[in-house]
């Protein structure tokens, strides 16, 4: 096993370093990832204010059970970001938090 690593150790000292890579010729935009996706999210959402039940993606059609079960889901997704520390995120947990307490209340009454 020692003779081995002797003669991957040999084999691997003896090349030569490779040459430096190219840089690529486009630059990446300012900002991460994140904001990029923030900037195509904020495109596509419309200026007018939206109802609880866009908010929560809630449809005439759905039963109380899908809308117990969604509404859960988004409870326990925006509850986390309630207590974050990025504005941000905060105030959209803030929102959402609101949106879904509006659409229980119209839908199973006052908790």
């Amino acid at each position: 096993m020692f003779k081995i690593l002797k003669s991957l150790s040999k084999s691997l000292s003896g090349q030569k370093p490779a040459a430096e890579a190219k840089k690529p010729a486009t630059t990446a935009p300012k900002g991460g990832v994140l904001d990029q996706v923030v900037k195509g999210r904020a495109a596509d959402m419309p200026a007018k204010a939206r109802t609880p039940e866009e908010l929560c993606e809630i449809t005439p059609k759905m039963s109380k059970d899908e809308i117990k079960a969604r509404l859960k889901l988004l409870f326990r997704r925006f509850n986390r970001g309630a207590s974050s520390l990025d504005p941000k995120v905060r105030a959209e947990a803030d929102i959402m938090l609101d949106a879904v307490v509006a659409v229980r209340e119209k839908h199973f009454g006052e908790i």
